[in-house]
């Protein structure tokens, strides 16, 4: 897994730079890294507010000296032993639910280990996975239960049907869209006597695209560190900006299918098919050359566990020869977060294309 620093920093400073007129804050997610090092970038070496998607990242990332956490996935009571040790280690953890039910019994399980915790309430903006609705009458209850009990943190919402959006038009107006659903939850809950203090919303298209975050306190997004085709494929970047590959070699050719066998099947790549339904399909992975020029016309076309297929997109015939065995080329991911999680360290390249340093990352959970 190579990782162009050069291209990282470029993105980081995009992100910083569109956010700069606004005021909110940057709470990055780093399920996509999961790399102290890639983290510490973000932040110029200082421990900043953090997203994580497994209790395993906030140990991890707590043991580096990042001290404020957001578990960004539903809370259930079997998991806050495990958040209550990691309150004990010193790490202001917030989780997340969107539900009056699990509420009561969140609340009741902190009061029994005589600890608290600040809740954020899952807002659902755009139909996409979990969450309340802004409108939902569980939201006042939910937040009663909470705020009775000290612990209502706010309220939260991820916009993931942004994915499907394709160009400028159609993802501002997500960004509006949950941007308008995450306001008026928290001022359901304000006009119902209750605090809002934490209003966070984000995913890389719609924070990349808003143009208004006006009672928002807090953004979050997380491919947007790496980007990857599927964020290519709805116009939030291009594949020059993507900073992770996958460098193989060409093991083998195929003459009569007019097709390359390289040493990078999906244990390397993923099986993500991220790009499949939109206009263009990458396969598992667009390919470059040992330098990491896009050669347009070649995809992984199939994938088996140790193996990758390169073929011509459109399945015409091409030239093998310009790929000897032995050569290299990289693969650009579909979904950074998928491929990178195949791997135990990024081999930093810098301008020069050397390898100037092995940053480790890590999975579970």
């Amino acid at each position: 897994m190579l990782l162009d620093r050069g291209k990282l920093d470029a993105n980081l400073a995009r992100m910083r730079a569109h956010l700069a007129p606004f005021d909110v804050r940057l709470r990055p997610h780093v399920k996509t890294s999961k790399s102290i090092d890639v983290v510490r970038r973000m932040f110029a070496g200082e421990p900043g507010p953090i997203t994580v998607s497994t209790l395993r990242e906030a140990a991890r990332f707590l043991e580096a000296g990042f001290r404020d956490i957001l578990y960004a996935v539903g809370i259930v009571p079997a998991k806050l032993p495990d958040v209550f040790a990691l309150q004990r280690r010193g790490a202001t953890l917030s989780v997340i639910l969107d539900s009056a039910a699990v509420a009561r019994e969140v609340v009741d399980a902190c009061r029994a280990a005589s600890t608290r915790l600040d809740i954020l309430i899952e807002i659902d903006s755009d139909g996409h996975r979990s969450g309340l609705r802004p409108d939902s009458d569980d939201l006042v209850e939910a937040g009663r239960i909470l705020a009775t009990a000290g612990m209502l943190g706010g309220v939260l919402t991820h916009a993931g049907g942004s994915y499907a959006c394709r160009g400028t038009a159609e993802l501002v107006a997500h960004a509006t869209l949950e941007r308008g659903a995450i306001v008026a939850a928290a001022s359901r809950l304000r006009a119902a006597g209750l605090p809002c203090p934490v209003v966070s919303l984000g995913s890389t298209p719609t924070v990349s695209f808003g143009r208004d975050f006006t009672g928002v306190t807090e953004v979050r997004a997380g491919v947007y560190v790496f980007q990857d085709l599927v964020m290519a494929g709805i116009g939030v970047c291009t594949p020059a900006d993507i900073a992770v590959s996958v460098l193989s070699t060409v093991i083998g050719h195929h003459e009569a299918k007019s097709r390359i066998v390289i040493d990078a099947g999906w244990m390397a790549l993923s099986r993500d098919r991220g790009t499949a339904d939109q206009p263009v399909d990458q396969g598992y992975g667009l390919v470059c050359d040992a330098g990491g020029a896009v050669l347009d016309e070649l995809i992984v076309t199939g994938a088996n566990q140790e193996h990758g297929l390169v073929a011509r997109r459109d399945g015409r015939a091409f030239d093998l020869q310009r790929f000897p065995v032995g050569s290299r080329l990289r693969i650009l991911p579909n979904h950074a977060c998928a491929t990178c999680a195949q791997h135990e360290a990024y081999a930093v390249t810098d301008d020069n294309e050397h390898v100037a340093a092995h940053w480790p990352r890590f999975g579970g959970w």
